[in-house]
């Protein structure tokens, strides 16, 4: 490519996935090291979707699609939330003929388009020498096909729901609980005024560690995970109970979105999936919210219980990171640096046992990440559980 004449190598940085507190630290953390050791550093943007949408041609304007970072670019965006590289959940393994870029068309025509090549050659166009995906199991997934590819990739965790396997901790995942907490107490004023149940939506599609921690803390009652099927009257038996022993009158539990009643499935949004087959969920905190409110008269002298429910969202995904996310992801992208500098690839970044480390790259597509619900949830009291919490992690999972 022209214009790039790198002294020691070429680094490209991309992000996938959802957007997190954190995204911006780690691009900064990996930026600032590898300019001091004599790379130059690639932003890739919109995630995968800027290696597929590349156009090979020195004139054409890829603006859109990758820039040179620089100290200035990543000192300024580095405090601030969300990923300024932008994101995307591009597969470039399953690519709709409808979603192949214009000047690829021709060549690839089937309902579902594997773009690796192209890939791969844009890469070698940019003079990328290896390659930091930041995301989580599906984005570093795809960084796994690139390495069996023979191409260099060095992973880092980032997702919400500290879900990615082989790591104690997730970019994302501290600022999110901490969001969790803080929105909880403001919404539990409400909830007391009036002497009601509340029932909040959280994410946590597979694994319900969003869920878990906060209400560990304090912060609710009762949770549902994805991965125990509830009863729905034994829920509400118990918040019911919760309302009667407070003296404020309410009690709470937090849903994650991916949970489930006892003979059903998972709730969508919409049916359409993305380019990793995932439907959008959403809903299960309304559907709970409905059902607590018909069946709690049966638990309260035959009088209904009126119901406050609200979805979290986005409001604990966006927003400057907390502390833990402005440092851990810097030591993510440093840690990346040293496997680079030792010309080692191949490797997840991670944080085990309070230490910082590196496992294979592999892990994330080998096995999955979730709530021990026998060690750590209590399927009667709808809520976690630890026999001890000697030699836990910081986030006890």
């Amino acid at each position: 490519m022209a214009n790039v004449n790198a002294k020691r190598g070429v680094i490209g940085i991309l992000t996938g996935g959802g957007d997190v507190p954190g995204l911006n630290p780690a691009i900064r953390g990996i930026t600032l090291r590898a300019l001091r050791e004599g790379y130059q550093v690639i932003g890739i943007r919109h995630g995968w979707a800027g290696l597929v949408d590349m156009v090979r041609e020195n004139d054409y304007d890829n603006s859109d699609n990758f820039f040179l970072l620089d100290e200035e670019i990543v000192d300024r965006s580095g405090r601030t939330g969300g990923t300024f590289l932008h994101s995307s959940r591009t597969n470039p393994g399953r690519v709709t003929r409808a979603s192949v870029p214009t000047h690829l068309s021709d060549k690839f025509t089937a309902d579902t388009n594997d773009l690796t090549s192209e890939v791969l050659k844009n890469l070698a166009w940019l003079g990328i020498d290896t390659l930091i995906p930041i995301g989580g199991d599906d984005t570093l997934g795809y960084g796994v096909r690139l390495h069996k590819e023979g191409f260099k990739v060095i992973g880092i965790p980032k997702t919400m729901d500290n879900d990615v396997p082989g790591t104690d901790y997730c970019i994302g995942f501290s600022t999110c609980v901490t969001r969790t907490i803080q929105m909880v107490n403001s919404l539990r004023t409400s909830a007391g005024s009036h002497e009601r149940l509340m029932v909040l939506e959280v994410f946590g599609r597979y694994a319900g560690f969003t869920a878990m921690l906060p209400t560990m803390a304090g912060a609710a009652n009762r949770c549902v995970i994805p991965e125990y099927k509830f009863n729905i009257e034994h829920l509400t038996e118990l918040l019911v109970a919760d309302r009667r022993k407070n003296p404020n009158r309410y009690a709470i539990v937090l849903v994650s979105e991916g949970a489930t009643f006892d003979g059903s499935a998972m709730v969508f949004e919409r049916e359409a999936t993305d380019a990793f087959g995932h439907k959008k969920l959403g809903g299960i905190g309304d559907i709970v919210a409905d059902q607590v409110k018909e069946i709690s008269a049966k638990f309260n002298n035959g009088k209904k219980i009126d119901v406050i429910t609200q979805k979290l969202g986005y409001l604990v995904r966006c927003g400057d990171p907390d502390a833990i996310d402005s440092i851990a992801p810097m030591a993510y992208g440093n840690l990346a640096l040293d496997l680079l500098l030792k010309n080692i690839s191949g490797r997840l970044v991670a944080l085990n046992n309070g230490h910082y480390d590196n496992i294979p790259l592999e892990t994330v597509a080998a096995t999955k990440k979730v709530v021990n619900v026998k060690e750590q949830y209590n399927t009667d009291r709808l809520r976690p559980q630890y026999a001890s919490f000697e030699m836990r992690p910081l986030f006890l999972i």
